[in-house]
């Protein structure tokens, strides 16, 4: 798959087959997220593949995270109730991939390097899962239970989570969604 052809094509998936991702098919992806640029070439990502019960304990929280924000049972619109069940499994996917980086709130500049560094990190994931046939979804609303998912995984104190995706073959095409701005026009500044 051509480079354009991923970036044009990636979507966020939200429903997935049950079929399995081979091992090897999950570390080319990742593979490809190791290559992103880093400042000062630090490479401070770390990547959780997550599967089996520690995949529904996290997917449980997203679904209570969820349901906190959303009016009681019975009173909640058709399109909450379809975002609640997708949040409570994730769509199905048989993998949720967790990015960290380190945690470093003494130094903001340096902070925000690694948050810089992690998210070309995951944008290499995602494409690249992309071009393998998967589908994934970047994904940040699961951390307003970062310390449930930091305790889940067993993170060490000195990691923070980025960002999550599920990944898994796709069981629906995703929506196109319009570019803002599409021919640049306010979205591009040229300084002389």
């Amino acid at each position: 798959m051509d480079l354009y052809q991923a970036i044009r094509g990636r979507r966020s998936i939200r429903k997935f087959k049950t079929d399995p991702v081979p091992k090897d098919v999950v570390l080319k992806v990742l593979d490809a997220a190791n290559w992103a640029p880093s400042g000062v070439n630090l490479q401070q990502w770390k990547f959780y593949v997550v599967s089996g019960s520690k995949r529904d304990e996290i997917a449980a929280s997203y679904g209570c995270v969820t349901e906190r924000n959303y009016p009681p049972a019975g009173e909640r619109s058709a399109q909450q109730e379809t975002f609640l069940t997708w949040a409570k499994n994730y769509g199905g996917a048989p993998f949720i991939i967790v990015a960290t980086m380190p945690r470093d709130e003494q130094q903001p500049r340096r902070r925000k390097m690694h948050l810089e560094s992690v998210s070309a990190a995951f944008q290499n994931l995602l494409l690249a899962a992309h071009a393998e046939g998967l589908g994934t979804c970047w994904m940040t609303g699961p951390l307003a239970d970062e310390a449930g998912l930091t305790e889940i995984l067993h993170l060490p104190a000195d990691e923070e989570i980025v960002a999550l995706t599920p990944l898994g073959y796709p069981d629906q095409a995703g929506e196109e969604k319009p570019r803002l701005d599409p021919k640049l026009q306010e979205k591009v500044i040229w300084v002389e």
